[in-house]
């Protein structure tokens, strides 16, 4: 009964939002997390926008997308740009919002994560990392916002990771982007209410996409120990988590139970999180 009172809202939502506005620009939707959410937002009837680099892995996504479709007229576009290239991204994105107009819905899911040692990571990684997740978040949602703000409405949504309010052993580099990505998002949530713009933040916790199967031999043997005493979820089950806690209004959705759980735990222990992860990285380095 309860999973239905959910999906109810969901669809609630869903059709509120269709009255007025049907298009949703998502960023890394040629894969993972993104192009999950593609599919689940095609299958009730959004046109979509994926944008992402690789021109031939948005073109394979789109034709995925089109077995999702639920209305004759229904469109999926592409957009093959980088997030981290400003000037680029702004002419292609501002070029293609001057012919269909601004998305009401903006999922900013482009991300990529390098584990590894903080002595042995390049300082160049740092700034891919940075520059990935958080200026690509920050540079995509400048530009649509003020088109929202001339509409007076509008939805954007940030992916972060449970990375993003803990941070874990072996991923120095990417922990900080992601906690840049709930500060900006803190920060954009309180300017972009008056304005009838909404935001919300998502922390996925590890999550079976390409990019964790990329990060899989670069991890540390703590980083490896830590992780398998977590489950992993689907890209699907992050999606749904994502629409479901759109559909209930929430700011911070949190996908599954363990996800929850950190979270409320992290936020009562304060200080006193540290001597606990401190035992957790202690305990892996034996069995490692």
């Amino acid at each position: 009964m309860q999973h239905l009172f959910w999906r109810f809202l969901q669809q609630l939502w869903v059709s509120l939002v269709m009255k007025s506005a049907k298009l949703a620009l998502i960023t890394g939707g040629s894969s993972g997390i993104g192009f999950a959410l593609a599919r689940a937002l095609a299958s009730q009837g959004f046109d979509i926008c994926l944008l992402a680099r690789n021109p031939v892995n948005l073109e394979r996504a789109k034709q995925a997308l089109s077995e999702h479709l639920v209305r004759a007229d229904q469109q999926v576009h592409h957009i093959s740009a980088d997030v981290t290239d400003y000037p680029l991204l702004s002419h292609s994105l501002t070029d293609w919002m001057g012919t269909y107009g601004c998305p009401d819905l903006v999922i900013n899911s482009a991300g990529v994560a390098y584990p590894g040692y903080f002595q042995e990571l390049a300082i160049e990684t740092f700034h891919w990392l940075m520059d990935v997740n958080y200026f690509g978040t920050l540079y995509v949602s400048k530009i649509v916002t003020p088109g929202m703000i001339e509409r007076g409405s509008g939805t954007i949504v940030n992916l972060s990771s449970q990375a993003g309010f803990v941070s874990i052993f072996g991923y120095s580099g990417y922990s900080p982007t992601k906690f840049a990505v709930r500060a900006l998002s803190e920060a954009m949530r309180a300017e972009l209410k008056q304005h009838g713009i909404r935001v919300a933040i998502v922390f996925p916790p590890d999550t079976q996409t390409p990019q964790l199967e990329f990060e899989a031999p670069l991890k540390p043997l703590e980083t490896k120990a830590i992780a398998s005493q977590s489950g992993v979820l689907t890209a699907d089950q992050v999606a749904q988590s994502t629409l479901n806690g759109l559909a209930k209004g929430r700011f911070i959705i949190l996908p599954g139970l363990e996800g929850k759980l950190l979270y409320r735990l992290v936020n009562l222990l304060g200080n006193l999180q540290y001597p606990i992860l401190d035992w957790l990285v202690s305990r892996a380095q034996k069995k490692a």
